[in-house]
């Protein structure tokens, strides 16, 4: 008798969008298996159905498959026609069973899947927000940017589905809208936000204050270090005096942020190949961080680029993808951050490159991943 599997459990609330009468192959046979695939290495419709032939028995450990395997085209029109903000519902709901109760940093950035346009249809690319969970590890959610908009307008809606208590919340600076930390705090959490000359007054302000900041600076850091032929030198400051910033005695209409507790100030000195580069970036905190925790913080906010976007173009080559109607591209990249979550579970010491063909190459392995047993899978 086929086993029963708890991750189909968080998605049971999809509606199936094809025709009662007309179903032959029940939704959540297509679900798992074009997670399994994908988790497996295979990135288009016809790589899925190939590889549900060659692991048929695998996937009747978990589902009947009465009926077999739909065509790679069933496979397509299925996932296009799914509702794509249910499917980010239930991706959510599956994430926060998988989250340790302890807060995290939340990093929130944007990333275009640059195939999925239909020129001839007026259609762009797809461009999301992902939520990245930097200490776990974890995708947490996604939101797509509408066509001819940008996203300031995805961003609230991503965080309205994300549990935020206690997190910090990093932006760079395209977030850094009163909108967006008056939600984040509303939510329980706070914010850390990038600040540039999208708010020019806020950024004169705060420019002009690190240029001569008196005795108001609470904490400095400094750190060095000397990889990949260059010498960096680090040095941040945070202030945490900012009641000058968001005084009513200072002019009308003055632009300022909600629940301002703390301005940052990152330095960086760069030496290579004899030349050296200095850049200065500034940040707006909900709360009072001392040097070193700012320091890290804006350091893993730069974990969502090189752990989940260059992850995703590199080991699940997300910029060749080239689902162009309906919800697919949408729906898709919710599979490839489920397979992101699952494949990074397991112990072991391989890549994740190595992992996901491991997958392919070991049954047992892949059961592993997909039942959430990272144990048993660091045995293969």
């Amino acid at each position: 008798m086929p086993s029963p599997l708890s991750i189909l459990d968080h998605f049971s609330a999809l509606e199936d969008p094809r025709q009662h009468w007309r179903v032959v192959y029940p939704l959540p046979e297509i679900l798992l298996l074009v997670l399994c695939a994908t988790l497996s290495g295979m990135d288009d419709f016809v790589e899925i159905r190939l590889w549900g032939e060659q692991r048929l028995d695998f996937l009747r450990r978990f589902l009947p498959y009465a009926r077999g395997l739909p065509s790679h085209d069933t496979l397509n029109d299925v996932v296009n026609a799914l509702d794509a903000d249910l499917f980010k519902a239930c991706f959510s709901a599956w994430v926060e069973s998988l989250r340790e109760a302890e807060p995290d940093l939340i990093a929130i950035d944007g990333k275009t899947s640059r195939r999925c346009h239909a020129r001839t249809q007026g259609r762009a690319a797809l461009h999301t927000v992902s939520a990245w969970a930097s200490r776990q590890r974890l995708v947490l959610g996604q939101e797509a940017v509408d066509d001819k908009s940008n996203e300031i307008t995805a961003i609230p809606r991503l965080l309205e589905r994300l549990e935020l208590k206690g997190a910090l919340v990093t932006i760079d600076a395209m977030g850094t809208q009163t909108a967006i930390a008056e939600t984040i705090v509303a939510r329980g959490g706070d914010y850390l936000l990038a600040l540039k000359g999208n708010r020019p007054a806020t950024h004169d302000d705060v420019v002009g204050f690190f240029a001569d900041p008196g005795e108001l600076i609470a904490d400095t850091h400094e750190t060095f270090d000397n990889d990949h032929g260059r010498l960096e030198r680090r040095r941040v400051s945070v202030c945490h005096d900012v009641a000058w910033l968001t005084s009513d005695r200072r002019y009308p209409d003055e632009p300022h942020m909600p629940h301002l507790a703390m301005i940052g100030l990152v330095e960086t000195e760069v030496e290579r190949n004899g030349r050296t580069e200095r850049e200065r970036r500034y940040y707006l905190s909900s709360v009072k961080l001392d040097a070193r925790t700012f320091a890290a913080a804006v350091r893993a906010h730069w974990h969502v680029e090189n752990r989940l976007h260059w992850v995703l173009d590199v080991v699940f080559h997300d910029d060749l993808v080239r689902l162009r109607t309906g919800s697919g591209p949408q729906n898709m990249a919710v599979v490839r951050h489920m397979a992101m979550n699952l494949v990074r579970a397991p112990g072991d010491r391989h890549s994740l490159k190595v992992r996901r063909k491991l997958a392919n190459l070991n049954p047992d392995y892949l059961e592993a991943l997909i039942r959430q047993t990272p144990k048993s899978a660091t045995k293969s």
